[in-house]
């Protein structure tokens, strides 16, 4: 008899009773239980739209008239005043002004509030992905979803909290999700779109019983382990991790496989039968994990090392391509959310790093530069007025002059439809309490319903 063998033929003798002992004996708190908000919340989860490359604002969500009559003429420095080369259109009852690249979201109009003052903290790609995602543009720090596990855990411990799903990697990979000094727990689980999102997930060919055997014997043996070693909180989340797999193994599969959604609701996302591989997938997806209790889920478009985003210095001429990637699925995303019930406690974000240069360097240049001095972000659903525009850039776009909305005014305000007052939202670390925020960030009330 192997050794294996000998400890499954134990187990299930019931002579160790691990999963008993290992309860009795060195019960500790779940990182990931459900905690109470700071106050009675709008919104309970987040779907995260990230735009990986910086999306031009002056294209999509902030109409400049005056930069399009001056289009090519000469502004000052050898700068040329560069106008967009697609019609924006007043939408919903609420006349909410979108480009013609976005038209299925124009349907959804009276759902969003869009941002048109936001203004990041770095203009370089990596900071300013990061800096939207964690509030540091210079230093490793928890991200925005890894702050929202924490601070609410998660109402179903077979899935992790925060889910990120990304075809390829943003500017920055794997920080924008990371935890950095709070609980591993709390980063980002990456699933990749295709026909394996989730490597390794389809059950060993054993009974549950004898999985669940040697489930609960490693889970005792780890504890004893732990023993003296309870201040590491890598080894904690290591040996949570096991457990989260093992969750992951009964409802992960059923969550991703999209065989049982209606030819309607396909239809609704523009998603072919048996596609694994688009955005459209990832929004259907979210939709299915946010019903199964998913607290954070962050969807990224695009893909640095295809060079397939957003980043257009001289080729602005894809947006109508990649807009219609990203459009039909996510104002699908919100109708389905509406329809069953979910949007009022869903917070639907759409965010990028930063937005594009209004000039140019040449007259008849195709592209435009990156520009972290003004851009645009929207948000719909839970605890925030529809149809609603906040904040305002010059003529051009060039420079936020009314309610300026930094990184920090957006998580603080996001934080705030959640139930958490994002000063109270702290972490212990080398000596010292931070938060996502800094010593920074402002709700932005005059947003929220």
């Amino acid at each position: 008899m192997d050794r294996r063998s000998m400890i499954r033929s134990l187990a299930s003798a019931g002579l160790t009773m691990p999963g008993i002992l290992s309860e009795l004996l060195y019960a500790e708190d779940n990182p990931l239980s459900p905690k109470d908000p700071h106050f009675t919340p709008k919104a309970k989860r987040v779907i995260f739209l990230f735009m990986t490359g910086g999306v031009s604002h002056v294209d999509t969500f902030d109409h400049k008239p005056e930069l399009n009559a001056r289009h090519d003429q000469q502004r000052q420095n050898r700068q040329f005043y560069k106008g967009t080369g697609w019609k924006f259109h007043p939408r919903g009852s609420s006349g909410l002004e979108i480009s013609e690249l976005f038209p299925y979201l124009g349907e959804i109009a009276d759902e969003l509030t869009v941002i048109n003052s936001m203004k990041n903290i770095n203009g370089d790609h990596f900071g300013a992905t990061i800096g939207i995602h964690t509030g540091s543009a210079t230093f490793n720090r928890p991200s925005f979803g890894s702050w929202v596990s924490y601070g609410l855990g998660t109402v179903n411990q077979n899935l992790p909290s925060f889910v990120v799903m990304s075809k390829g990697l943003p500017y920055g990979g794997g920080q924008n999700w990371g935890s950095d000094f709070i609980p591993v727990s709390h980063q980002g689980t990456r699933l990749v779109p295709g026909n394996e999102p989730i490597r390794n997930i389809q059950p060993q060919p054993i009974t549950k019983r004898q999985q669940k055997t040697e489930l609960d014997l490693i889970d005792y043996f780890n504890k004893q382990h732990l023993k003296g070693r309870e201040s590491d909180s890598n080894l904690k989340s290591r040996i949570r991790s096991f457990e989260t797999a093992a969750g992951m193994q009964l409802e992960a599969p059923d969550a991703l496989d999209l065989s049982g959604e209606t030819a309607d609701t396909l239809k609704l996302y523009g998603l072919k039968p048996g596609e694994t591989n688009s955005f459209a997938w990832q929004c259907l997806a979210a939709r299915r994990l946010a019903e199964r209790g998913v607290r954070f889920i962050e969807l990224v478009d695009g893909d640095t090392a295809l060079d397939y985003n957003w980043d257009a210095h001289a080729n602005i001429s894809k947006y109508p391509e990649l807009a219609r990637n990203v459009d039909q699925p996510i104002a699908a995303l919100i109708k389905d959310l509406k329809q069953r019930g979910m949007l009022d406690e869903t917070l639907v974000v759409f965010t990028t790093e930063f937005g594009r240069g209004p000039c140019v360097p040449s007259a008849g240049t195709d592209g435009r530069g990156h520009w972290a001095n003004a851009y645009s972000s929207w948000i719909a659903g839970g605890g925030i007025r529809g149809g609603t525009v906040y904040g305002k850039t010059d003529e051009f776009g060039l420079q936020v002059v009314e309610n300026e909305c930094s990184p920090h005014d957006f998580h603080a305000t996001l934080l705030n439809c959640l139930g958490i007052d994002h000063k109270r939202l702290t972490y212990r670390h080398a000596g010292r309490d931070y938060r996502l925020t800094d010593v920074h960030g402002d709700v932005i009330t005059d947003i929220l319903s």
